[in-house]
C-alpha cells in the first residue's frame, strides 16, 4: 500500500477546471489594488496570456498537495510567479 500510495502521489496531476483567461484574471485582479496585484498584472502583460501562470502553478503545487494547499500557498506561488 505504501508504494502505491507513493506512486499515485507522484503521478498526481493538477489541473484548474473551468476556462479563464487573461481579461478574466484581470478582472479579478481589478478588485485588488495592491502591489501584489499590479505586479502579477504587469507579469500576465508581458507574458500575453495565462497559460504560463497556470502551468507554473500546477507544478509548483503539485508536491504541497500532500502538505496541504492553502490560500496562503497558492497566493505564496502567485507571487514568486510574478516575482520571475
Amino acid at each position: 500500500m505504501k508504494e502505491l500510495v507513493r506512486y499515485l502521489l507522484e503521478n498526481i496531476q493538477l489541473d484548474f477546471q473551468g476556462d479563464i483567461d487573461i481579461d478574466t484574471v484581470r478582472d479579478f485582479l481589478r478588485k485588488d489594488d495592491n502591489h501584489e496585484s499590479r505586479q502579477l498584472l504587469q507579469k500576465l502583460n508581458q507574458d500575453g496570456s495565462v497559460d504560463d501562470l497556470l502551468l507554473t502553478l500546477a507544478d509548483v503545487l503539485k508536491p504541497m498537495i500532500t502538505r496541504g494547499i492553502t490560500d496562503q500557498v497558492v497566493r505564496e506561488q502567485i507571487n514568486e510567479y510574478a516575482d520571475s
